[in-house]
């Protein structure tokens, strides 16, 4: 462990030796943090990785720059089918040291397989597609992509977790605990997995308020014990004694079982025959009237599904032109181009920059992830001073040719690199005013007022900003 300081290794004593600076609270955050990693370490050698990951979020709590722990943490995501989670941490990990870091041969890995990385990026579609279908309340669909999904990515747990809650919601236990134990086989610690199952369970395994499991007893029958003597006899509680049958009583018997089949069969079976005839003719106009119904239904149904194939194609062609719900989707490998670039080649802003702006035009990086917004945000600081001063010089030489239209647009891209300064703004004001577009003239005039108030560009907007007639005593 070295000094935050200076730099130099520490010893035990709770200062520096070299410079003096109390480190003592910066060992024990730097110990936590390694103590959190050490337990995500073990957790995740028993494939717990819901465990790991939380540990791994500790630690980074703790110390951000744990190169060792962005790492494992971008191994966890992968293994739990998070691609694009994994590769935005081994990213971060490549800014914090770009030499002899695995990180780089795990992007390497994922870059040189470009078939994989479609698939990947097709199923996150696919997800994202069955999670819309879930708030349409169409399940059904829902589950068809959720198949898919799981099937380009079997390590997708996300996507197990809810195609296993959709069984459950659809009463199909048997293949909801076949996806939740496919989850355990990935992530043996998964709480979510484990919460549905223990639900799952107790439906296919009902028990009582103490827990035992239901089972039905056979009813003894009733017994009567009574005692003669020294004997105890049992016997039913019921007990018929046998009547003995006589000769008579046999033929009035068979005579009776004569005269009953006789009176069924010319009597009683004909009308019977007739009601079975009636009742038959009666069940084919139902039957027949249901085949009506069914065929009605079946077209209904036919013209129907034509209506949910059209609806699917217009969907379809929505997620197709849609960034994703985390902005990260489509613009994955632009971002992964960026970082490659400056990787390679960390002196050609130039081409590094015309990545980013790509990426801007793709994407609105406001409404993206976290993990996404903190590798754009990092490029953009490496690039953005040297990108902006590059473009400001072209926009003052372009404004200086009379070429305005032309300073307006290297103006502007440097105003993206350097939003704070007051010579693009100015200048970008003037660009405008002699191009002949009033208003945004006004508008960065104001800005640079507003902004940097008592200063030589200050006052020289406020004059310009009357000559343009606008009232600025407003707000």
């Amino acid at each position: 462990m070295n000094c935050y300081h200076c730099g130099v290794r520490l010893t035990e004593e709770n200062f520096c030796t070299n410079c003096g600076a109390d480190v003592g609270t910066y060992k024990t955050i730097m110990m936590t943090a390694n103590r959190f990693y050490n337990q995500a370490l073990e957790k995740a050698k028993v494939r717990d990785l819901s465990g790991a990951l939380i540990c791994l979020r500790q630690c980074l709590k703790f110390n951000k720059a744990h190169v060792e722990a962005r790492n494992l943490l971008g191994l966890v995501y992968f293994e739990l089918g998070e691609v694009v989670a994994a590769l935005s941490e081994w990213v971060i990990s490549t800014n914090l040291r770009n030499r002899k870091n695995i990180a780089e041969d795990y992007i390497a890995m994922v870059q040189n397989n470009p078939s994989r990385l479609d698939t990947w990026n097709q199923a996150i579609k696919k997800y994202n597609q069955a999670l819309l279908y879930c708030q349409q309340d169409s399940k059904d669909l829902a589950i068809i992509q959720l198949k898919s999904v799981v099937s380009m990515n079997p390590k997708y747990v996300r996507a197990h977790l809810l195609l296993g809650l959709l069984y459950l919601d659809a009463e199909d236990y048997t293949k909801a605990m076949k996806q939740l134990e496919k989850v355990l086989q990935i992530d043996h610690g998964n709480t979510q997995a484990l919460l549905y199952m223990k639900e799952a369970e107790k439906i296919l395994h009902p028990t009582d308020e103490d827990g035992v499991a239901k089972v039905k007893r056979k009813k003894k029958e009733d017994i009567v014990k009574y005692t003669i003597g020294n004997e105890t006899i049992i016997q039913p509680a019921e007990f018929h004694e046998p009547h003995s049958v006589t000769g008579s009583a046999v033929i009035y018997m068979v005579m009776g079982l004569v005269i009953g089949v006789a009176i069924s069969f010319f009597l009683i079976l004909p009308a019977r025959i007739q009601n079975a005839k009636a009742d038959m003719t009666e069940q084919l106009k139902e039957v027949s009237e249901q085949l009506n119904v069914k065929s009605a239904d079946m077209e209904s149904l036919n013209q129907e599904m034509d209506s949910l194939k059209t609806l699917n194609e217009q969907l379809q062609s929505e997620v197709d032109k849609y960034v994703g719900t985390d902005g990260t989707l489509q613009t994955m490998d632009d971002l992964l181009n960026a970082v490659n670039t400056y990787i390679n080649n960390p002196d050609d802003v130039t081409a590094v920059a015309e990545a980013l702006e790509k990426l801007a035009s793709e994407v609105d990086i406001n409404g993206t992830s976290d993990a996404f917004q903190n590798v754009y945000n990092a490029m953009l600081a490496k690039v953005g001073p040297l990108v902006a001063e590059q473009y400001l010089e072209d926009g003052l030489q372009a404004y200086k040719d009379g070429n305005y239209s032309d300073a307006i647009t290297n103006l502007e891209k440097a105003k993206i690199y350097d939003v704070e300064n007051d010579n693009i703004l100015y200048n970008l004001a003037n660009a405008y005013r002699k191009n002949g577009d009033d208003a945004n003239a006004a508008l960065y005039f104001k800005e640079v007022v507003e902004k940097y108030p008592g200063t030589d560009r200050a006052r020289k907007s406020q004059r310009a900003l009357e000559e343009l007639g606008v009232d600025t005593t407003e707000g």
